[in-house]
């Protein structure tokens, strides 16, 4: 896969969705503070996002406000529950490394009871965390299925998403999705420079957040994209 290429043609679509068309950029920056505002309770830029990451082109306009909100929502549950077992892991194991902390100190801090309460807390953190970063990349991969079947029982069939991956390639996909991530994290250092200029710092960041929304949303359709999605 040319990733250059990708990002060049997620760059121009993006271009072409917002350049010219400010009216529109506008109601993309108006659904982007609701949503951070809300913390996602009222995700319609995310619902818009679930267009862009079916393909569509050109880009979708902003309309069916509902099917924006439920869009939206449903994105955020599958994503809740793919890290479902992440969150068990930690519950579970962190939860008795907390609970064998307290008992530490109940009994008078035992450096030994201590350590090993310490040690099951940290474990259910790493552990957790290296199951949610695997899952993120079947997760990942499950929502660009349901913005293509429009289909939320398809964001869960297991065997198809394995298959497709498997067929585009983990090397490809983990690459595709590093740097996705590189790409995140300069955008993310050049609006942080932004957003602390006072006043207008904030409104010009969350015009760049529409941006990049749909900048990322394109590039994993390209990605998804690349090979055919098995039945």
């Amino acid at each position: 896969m040319d990733y250059g290429t990708v990002i060049s043609r997620s760059f121009e679509y993006t271009k072409d969705a917002l350049v010219g068309k400010w009216m529109h950029w506008i109601i993309l920056a108006v659904l982007s503070f609701v949503q951070a505002l809300t913390f996602s309770l009222i995700p319609l830029l995310s619902g818009y996002s679930v267009r862009v990451l079916s393909g569509k082109t050109p880009a979708p306009e902003v309309d069916d406000w509902a099917r924006l909100f439920v869009d939206g929502w449903k994105l955020n549950i599958i994503t809740l529950i793919y890290m479902i077992p992440a969150i068990l892991v930690f519950l579970l194991l962190g939860g008795i490394g907390a609970i064998g902390l307290m008992a530490s100190e109940a009994a008078g801090g035992d450096p030994t009871a201590a350590g090993a309460a310490a040690l099951s807390l940290l474990g259910g953190a790493l552990l957790a965390g290296l199951i949610a970063i695997v899952l993120s990349f079947i997760a990942l991969f499950a929502v660009m299925r349901f913005a293509h079947t429009d289909s939320l029982g398809e964001a869960f069939n297991f065997s198809a998403i394995l298959a497709h991956i498997g067929k585009l390639g983990w090397g490809t996909w983990i690459i595709a999705v590093i740097v996705l991530l590189i790409v995140a994290f300069v955008y993310g250092f050049v609006v942080g420079i932004i957003a602390s200029i006072p006043l207008l710092g904030w409104i010009i960041a969350a015009f760049l957040n529409v941006a990049f929304v749909i900048f990322y949303a394109r590039y994993l359709a390209l990605v998804y994209e690349d090979t055919p999605a098995p039945a």
